[in-house]
């Protein structure tokens, strides 16, 4: 197998929730360079239409489907019309989260919060791997991969619902794995690191950066293109035999806003 074929997705379907912007919006981008017709789901349409219009002017095929993983009609048409424009899926990146990192104060939230940010950053996940995997066991190729987070291992102040959450996406796809594996589907977690969003240049300061620097071996913030490599990494043939794994990427050190 030749190097170029380790990373080749000609022919290949993937669905992006959240590829509308940051880290979604590169992983989008990169698999489509990499060959891979491109489903980008967000809660904001505009934001999705302007990245599958950029695919397809650089010569590539891509669809935007207005989504919000929160509701399950959402979820299931995002996998009927991948399924209905391109044949099939074989690549589900599970993008869209959230959560009030570092702003989660136990004796202000609430148990609605806590649930919503449960079904935001887990529910919807396990939701869309059972609705993609059939379709991927029948095409005989098929990777999903979910965006985690070093809140996952961390502890910090004012993180319990959303790095708790992360926490049981990491252990739901480790068990996964299992139920998957028969049917040649993977399921694997890139773990970012700060890397430099929109949501992170809201908190961000000079002051906070060089804290963070600090504790990271490879001086300097992530990018977005660093975990759209891991999750063409986990994605292409080169992983065939890699799953129920956790890829953090993050310089090599932990990077909290404390």
């Amino acid at each position: 197998m030749s190097i170029e074929s380790l990373f080749d997705l000609t022919g290949k379907v993937a669905i992006v929730t959240g590829g509308g912007n940051g880290i979604g919006r590169r992983c989008c981008e990169t698999l489509a360079a990499a060959g891979a017709d491109i489903v980008i789901g967000d809660l904001k349409a505009e934001d999705a239409e302007t990245v599958a219009r950029g695919i397809r002017e650089s010569g590539g095929r891509a669809l935007s489907v207005p989504c919000n993983v929160l509701e399950d009609h959402d979820l299931v048409r995002l996998v009927d019309k991948a399924v209905e424009t391109f044949g099939t899926v074989n690549i589900l990146v599970n993008n869209a989260g959230g959560g009030g990192g570092g702003k989660e104060n136990p004796f202000e939230i609430d148990v609605e919060y806590f649930e919503k940010i449960f079904k935001l950053n887990v529910f919807s996940v396990w939701r869309l791997c059972q609705l993609v995997v059939p379709h991927m066991a029948k095409s005989g190729y098929g990777s999903i991969v979910n965006i985690t987070s070093m809140g996952s291992i961390n502890k910090s102040p004012g993180m319990s619902a959303y790095a708790s959450s992360k926490a049981a996406l990491n252990h739901m796809a480790a068990n996964l794995a299992y139920d998957f594996g028969p049917m040649n589907v993977r399921i694997n977690n890139v773990g970012p690191g700060a890397t430099r969003t929109h949501a992170l240049s809201t908190v961000l300061t000079p002051d906070i950066e060089a804290r963070m620097l600090a504790h990271t071996p490879l001086k300097r913030l992530g990018e977005t293109a660093d975990i759209a490599g891991a999750v063409l990494y986990f994605a292409a043939p080169v992983s065939q035999w890699v799953s129920g794994q956790v890829l953090f990427v993050n310089g090599g050190g932990v990077q909290t806003l404390d």
